[in-house]
């Protein structure tokens, strides 16, 4: 499958979500969940699984008799990978649909265009996407991994593998540069060295240069945190020069888009990965998820992301916390949320940690092998202590910022 042809196909998919609506439309008995989640634009890799499962969590809600007695109503925004429409739609969810809580942004800037919208106008939010960590915030809370559970996972496990010597490539954004200098950290930890750190901005689609560099510097492996699709031009120009073969490749971002699937077997077979969710996790609560997600999206369904599984799991958080409080009441809801809540999702036990409002999660290292992300080995019950060396908000409840967590 290509990637236009992938494209296409997730935008059938993606097509299920439930249409924006005017306030007028809202029912008494009614409660608004947003989705702002790209379903075009270069992040739409990203986007469109995790709509669907925000479309599957609300679906599944209201067949359970919805919330407090109350339907749920979903909201779904597409910010097309623009910082202005996140921003707006932010706003929009709040002020004229009054949603109970935004589910939305996938890179760290459209994150930070939506955090103080909601912020300002009182309105819940949770952000489901794998990041850089760092993010204090009460009203804000991050179901994604950090550097800390992942990061410190894959390095050690392809160092050891492969070698010492080491090449990033990365996005050129808070993602990827900070979590170039964790790879650097872990690398150094284990006895290595990094011997390039070279940065990308999202619509980049030449690597030529970049390649003939990698080739000079000959290391033992690459770690790639590459973004979009435009970056998986790299894994077709690297396979093109002949180097898949020659020099292995670790990434903390590929697969999250299904570039395992728009890509050949021949352009990344071998590359290993860590996450936090797997479609092959062999658990009755993934069998169970997979099952009723086939049967809403079809067979047919290229692969479930992690970053949908975070977003199903984030909803299921929330719901669960709504219920404990009996209330929609938002600093009702916080509380719950605190209370050291946890549900058991797809990808394990998920707990919420009070502290840091980041969760506690398994994570898994897998090898791509034919259009398959075959999982190798699992660490239970990682927390995300990168950000807990600098965020508290049991004791510092009104911090209100994204640290830059030296690594």
């Amino acid at each position: 499958m290509n990637r236009r042809s992938f494209i296409k196909a997730s935008s059938a998919l993606a097509g299920t979500a439930v249409p924006m609506f005017p306030l007028s439309a809202l029912a008494a008995d009614e409660t608004v969940v947003s989705s702002i989640h790209d379903l075009s634009g270069g992040l739409d890799i990203y986007g469109k699984p995790m709509a669907d499962c925000m479309t599957l969590a609300i679906e599944e809600q209201n067949a359970a008799g919805g919330l407090l007695g109350k339907r749920l109503k979903l909201a779904t925004y597409d910010p097309q990978s623009n910082m202005q429409l996140y921003a707006q739609f932010a706003q929009q969810a709040a002020l004229k649909d009054k949603a109970a809580v935004v589910m939305g942004g996938i890179t760290s800037a459209s994150r930070e265009a939506i955090r103080p919208v909601l912020d300002r106008n009182k309105t819940l939010y949770f952000y489901n996407t794998q990041y850089e960590g760092g993010v204090c915030d009460r009203n804000t809370f991050c179901t994604g991994v950090t550097p800390a559970q992942t990061v410190a996972k894959l390095v050690p496990y392809a160092m050891k593998k492969w070698g010492k010597k080491v090449y990033v490539v990365a996005a050129d954004y808070n993602y990827g540069q900070i979590t170039s200098q964790w790879v650097k950290k872990f690398v150094q930890e284990n006895g290595g060295s990094v011997a390039s750190i070279d940065f990308f901005p999202l619509d980049v689609t030449n690597f030529g240069p970049t390649i003939s560099k990698i080739e000079a510097a000959k290391p033992d492996m690459i770690v790639s945190a590459l973004v979009g699709g435009a970056h998986i031009a790299f894994y077709r120009q690297w396979a093109a020069a002949g180097l898949t073969k020659k020099i292995p490749l670790a990434s903390t971002t590929f697969a999250a888009g299904n570039e395992h699937i728009v890509l050949s077997p021949e352009e990344c077979d071998g590359f290993l990965i860590s996450y936090s969710y797997f479609q092959n996790l062999d658990t009755p609560e993934n069998k169970a998820f997979k099952d009723r997600f086939y049967k809403r999206f079809g067979k047919d369904y290229p692969n479930i992301t992690e970053l949908a599984v975070a977003t199903y799991q984030a909803f299921k958080l929330w719901a669960e916390a709504v219920k404990k409080a009996g209330s929609l009441d938002r600093m009702k809801v916080i509380a719950g949320l605190e209370s050291g809540i946890s549900v058991n999702g797809p990808s394990g036990k998920v707990l919420l940690d009070a502290e840091t409002h980041h969760c506690v999660l398994n994570v898994s290292i897998a090898e791509v092998k034919n259009k398959q992300l075959n999982i190798v080995e699992t660490f239970q019950q990682q927390r995300p202590t990168d950000t807990s060396a600098v965020c508290n908000l049991k004791k510092n409840p009104n911090d209100n910022q994204q640290y830059v967590i030296k690594a």
